[in-house]
């Protein structure tokens, strides 16, 4: 088998190119579910998409941008080649090296938005880099305040369902487009800490990626740590992830913002509003191995969840060119092949956090990432 470069296409090039890189790679999380499904028609109403939740949206509080309204690429359908095409033409222009695709399994060969991904997969096309991130977690319908409500449940059936899932997802990992970080395709773990045997799971994936002729995989596991009060989980390094990704909101919280944020709610039955901090948080002590960045452009998740969201407020390409220019600093002491930015997100604009334009900010967040991942050598 022969490994292929995931930004130029060409046989044999990878740690050569990587090597002269003056800049961070970046990774942008993808959401699919820009189509309609069977399953949202039945659980929301027929025709329902991702931007059903955002062309809805209204705002809740005097100065609040809402709705977001896309720009160059419209409201589309990632059922449609062209749309995909023009995603990755965007991706490209603006140092966008790899999409991570949300992937779903549920246990039992159980799925949902596949499409988008498996019609790139089969067409080949387009010709840009992607890589996957299992979204390992029960889906209810806690955005549209039926937290109750189980739509579809994650489950982790046995080794043999674990078989299964690998052998789905190895044709991506053979694509000459995957992601990868020495030869070894990139696999994004979204809930590590809900793995009923997280060290067991990257030993037999890690056997089977050896076993299919692969150099071995390089499994990343998502450390949340939603608004800096500790994160869900903190034992990558003990349980053989090759990194974790440290994953916060670049919310500004303290004791005044918390207690006036309660008030809002109490009182005029507003989100949650934080100021987007001007600094990139910083992960907390004692998480080992290695920890990748993630910066967000924005966040705001009323279109989905109305008053139980959660708003950034003041948020601004500069802001976010500040944290892109911070989070590459810490990649810069790394090995060339490690030395990633991950973004959330690429598209998703039901929770406000998204690289595509809009017609506020037009290209602002693409051309702030794109000049910020390279290295300074002041």
């Amino acid at each position: 088998m022969t490994l292929r470069s995931t930004t130029t296409g060409l046989p044999g090039e990878l740690e050569i190119k990587n090597a002269e890189r003056d800049r961070a790679r970046s990774v942008a999380f993808y959401l699919p579910q820009f189509h309609p499904t069977a399953e949202n028609d039945e659980w929301w109403g027929p025709g329902f998409t991702e931007w059903t939740n955002a062309a809805k949206a209204k705002p809740l509080f005097r100065g609040h941008a809402q709705p977001h309204v896309p720009a160059d690429l419209g409201f589309y359908d990632l059922r449609l080649p062209e749309s995909r095409a023009a995603q990755a033409d965007l991706a490209r222009r603006y140092s966008v090296d790899a999409f991570c695709y949300w992937h779903y399994w549920f246990g039992g060969g159980q799925r949902i938005l596949e499409r988008p991904f498996d019609e790139v997969l089969a067409s080949r096309e387009p010709d840009h880099g992607f890589c996957l991130g299992w979204a390992n977690q029960t889906w209810t319908g806690i955005w549209h305040g039926a937290d109750d409500r189980i739509l579809m449940e994650q489950t982790y059936p046995g080794e043999a369902d674990e078989r299964a899932h690998f052998d789905h997802v190895l044709p991506a990992f053979l694509d000459p487009r995957y992601f990868t970080v020495d030869g070894r395709p990139l696999f994004y773990v979204f809930r590590p800490e809900q793995l009923p045997d997280p060290a067991g799971f990257v030993r037999r994936w890690q056997a089977m990626a050896r076993s299919a002729g692969l150099p071995g995989l390089y499994l990343v596991a998502e450390v949340s740590d939603l608004l800096g009060e500790g994160p869900r989980y903190s034992d990558s390094e003990l349980h053989g992830f090759d990194a974790g990704v440290y994953v916060r909101l670049p919310a500004q919280v303290t004791t005044t913002t918390r207690l006036r944020m309660r008030a809002r709610r109490k009182l005029l039955g507003h989100p949650e509003r934080y100021p987007h901090a001007r600094t990139l948080p910083t992960p907390p002590d004692g998480l080992g191995g290695t920890l990748h960045p993630c910066v967000y452009p924005n966040w705001d998740n009323t279109p989905r969840s109305g008053a139980r969201g959660l708003v950034l407020e003041r948020s601004s390409p500069e802001i976010f060119a500040d944290h892109v220019r911070e989070a590459t600093a810490r990649t810069l002491d790394r090995r060339p092949e490690e030395r990633l930015v991950f973004v959330k997100s690429w598209n998703e604009w039901a929770e406000g956090n998204y690289l595509e334009p809009d017609l506020e900010h037009g290209h602002g967040y693409l051309a702030a990432l794109e000049a910020n991942l390279a290295f300074s050598r002041a």
